[in-house]
């Protein structure tokens, strides 16, 4: 090489700082890991190894700066959750909302100062509402993060991608026709099966149509959803005039019917769903890169990405039962949180539920107060949101 024209005024050349490689370690494949094994001891002197001591530091900063992430929002959290049972048709002051709570989880800690009326306001309607809020942002914001890595998509969202309105249609099977055959699970259940059959035709479809780029996918999604949505229409059609009214309300999204009894559901599928999630956020790392490059690290590329798509549609389905559906939540948080954290999933996933609880509980404090006494779907705040945003992205990201 030092002897050939045209790379011997190189300063790599004239300095000896090069190393060869065979042409299968540059290529694409399982060679690669031992082409930058080679690389770094080619490349690896004493000072650069003074250097790369120093920049230990870079983790710790990321570590600390994901800390102070955290920790700032989780006082947000703490503070949307007070306004979230504070504020609407009645005020109640702070002092009483926490009151009622430590009185409610330590019987006698407190002597009440408040009247029964209110503690059945906060207790009661308030606080699983505002809690529900928090579980449907959390997994909602989840779920459009690991979409967005394993199909490198951008665009990517639960709502986007039909999977709420396959969540929508077997929960209004589950209202309306078949009934609840064994007992609270039926709906979570049927929605979770619509949720994951929605995703199938979906992935079906753009393997179909050739629909593998971003924007084709997209598109895919948001055929299926218009048909699903149809075949959910002729279901509200051909059910009970007297339940119609309220599934409609409740396809638009609402988090009015919260229970403490039913709360466990969304919050059981969260924790685990989401621990699946965050134990594989290096492979979701990988994903992001490419499929050759995570398939190069031992990743089943083909199985991870389906097993992605079933968690998320469990997730989504259980969040839609209980919700109805609330779009662009997915699509949005996890922007923001990679601007904010980088694009390091194990930081992106927490964050990104963190933030998204936030979201929506400032979102229903919005829909709740903006016609008070009336509720407001709140999937039309997030869709006004999201709406907006989707532009921005697309501006942002042209091609």
């Amino acid at each position: 090489m030092m002897t050939n024209p045209a790379f011997a005024d190189l300063d790599a050349v004239k300095n000896d700082r090069f190393v060869v490689l065979e042409y299968v370690e540059a290529t694409p494949g399982p060679r690669n890991i031992e082409a930058v094994k080679t690389l770094a001891a080619a490349f690896r002197s004493e000072k650069q190894k003074a250097s790369t001591d120093n920049e230990m530091t870079v983790p710790v900063r990321q570590r600390g700066r994901l800390r102070l992430t955290f920790g700032v929002g989780l006082v947000a959290l703490f503070l949307s959750l007070s306004v979230a049972v504070s504020v609407g048709a009645v005020s109640v002051s702070f002092s009483t909302v926490w009151g009622v709570l430590a009185n409610k989880l330590a019987p006698g800690l407190i002597t009440p100062d408040w009247s029964a009326g209110r503690e059945a306001i906060v207790w009661d309607i308030r606080f699983p509402r505002a809690i529900l809020a928090c579980l449907v942002g959390a997994g909602l914001a989840t779920v459009g993060a690991s979409l967005q890595a394993v199909t490198r998509n951008p665009l990517a969202d639960p709502h986007l991608l039909g999977i709420s309105a396959g969540g929508a249609f077997g929960a209004i099977l589950a209202l309306l026709h078949t009934g609840l055959f064994i007992g609270l699970l039926t709906v979570p259940l049927m929605a979770f099966l619509g949720a994951l059959g929605a995703t199938l035709i979906v992935l079906g479809v753009s393997q179909f149509a050739a629909a593998t780029s971003a924007d084709r996918l997209v598109l895919a999604g948001v055929a299926v959803s218009f048909i699903v949505m149809s075949g959910a229409n002729m279901l509200i059609f051909l059910g009970d005039p007297r339940a119609s009214h309220t599934v409609v309300f409740w396809m638009l999204g609402g988090l009015g019917l919260a229970q403490w009894s039913q709360l466990a559901y969304p919050l059981v599928v969260l924790v685990i769903c989401g621990a699946y999630l965050w134990a594989n956020a290096g492979n979701l790392n990988a994903m992001t890169i490419g499929d050759e490059t995570a398939s190069t690290l031992g990743i089943p590329v083909a199985r991870f990405r389906l097993m992605v798509f079933v968690v998320g549609a469990m997730i989504t389905g259980v969040m839609v039962a209980f919700s109805g559906i609330i779009g662009f939540v997915g699509l949005m948080i996890p922007h923001i949180v990679r601007l904010i954290v980088g694009g390091d999933y194990t930081r992106v996933l927490p964050v990104s539920a963190l933030c998204g609880a936030i979201f929506l509980l400032w979102a229903d404090i919005f829909a709740r107060t903006v016609m008070a006494p009336d509720d407001m779907p709140i999937g039309i705040v997030t869709g006004l949101i999201g709406g907006v945003f989707f532009v921005w992205l697309l501006r942002r990201n042209p091609t």
